[in-house]
């Protein structure tokens, strides 16, 4: 089972937001049958078989296995996946495009970047999950705590000025066996939790995924 799955297609991202199904793949983060499922999610059974062969056919849950009981042969499926993200590319053409109108200080223009993130990082895992390859990827996740707008103001011009620099010293346009890269550096308030419950303080430390140049593979763990 792979920690998160990217769904590309519009008609498995449709099965996926169905409420009943959704409800399917969380509960089969433990593998079980139709029989099992209904048991655990209080449903027909029937109703559950149509649902998991809708899910099996858009490649959102699997076989792990046939139990042979008697006569009757019992089909145990799991998720493909623990957790799954919806690729813009599902929407096809009204997909965000940030190309539309670039806005440093527009927070649609940043969800419009996020978007292209999970498309084109969603695309690279697809593909190399298919090809059994690895994918180079690195990322920054920190927290920082503003005392003013006058700090944040100055924070993102400084920022700015880093990554323009760094960017100018490493990029090189005419290397025959570059790679193009992209770089992208977000900022944004951190909403609310549900409840309304305060934000906690930040740490002054960012966590970072993966080392610069590290190449990780899509981890493929056991049947759970």
């Amino acid at each position: 089972m792979l920690d998160v799955a990217v769904i590309e297609e519009p008609a498995a991202a449709e099965a996926s937001l169905d409420p009943i199904r959704s409800r399917i793949l969380a509960a089969l983060a433990e593998p079980g049958s139709a029989a099992m499922l209904a048991g655990r999610l209080g449903l027909p059974r029937q109703k559950v078989n149509y649902h998991l062969k809708e899910l099996e056919r858009h490649g959102l849950v699997e076989l792990a296995e046939e139990r042979r009981k008697g006569n009757v042969t019992e089909r145990i499926y799991r998720a493909t996946a623990a957790s799954y993200v919806i690729s813009p590319s599902a929407l096809a053409a009204v997909s965000p495009d940030p190309s539309r109108s670039p806005d440093q200080l527009s927070a649609r223009w940043l969800l419009a970047l996020g978007s292209r993130l999970v498309q084109e990082v969603g695309a690279l895992v697809t593909g190399a999950s298919r090809a059994r390859r690895r994918v180079a990827t690195y990322a920054i996740d920190a927290e920082v705590r503003f005392a003013s707008a006058a700090d944040r103001t100055a924070f993102a011009d400084e920022l700015t000025q880093a990554v323009t620099a760094l960017v100018s010293r490493y990029h090189d346009e005419f290397a025959a066996q570059g790679r193009s890269h992209r770089v992208i550096v977000g900022l944004h308030q951190i909403p609310a939790a549900p409840d309304g419950t305060p934000q906690s303080p930040a740490g002054p430390q960012p966590k970072t995924g993966g080392t610069p140049g590290h190449e990780s593979e899509p981890r493929q763990e056991s049947p759970r």
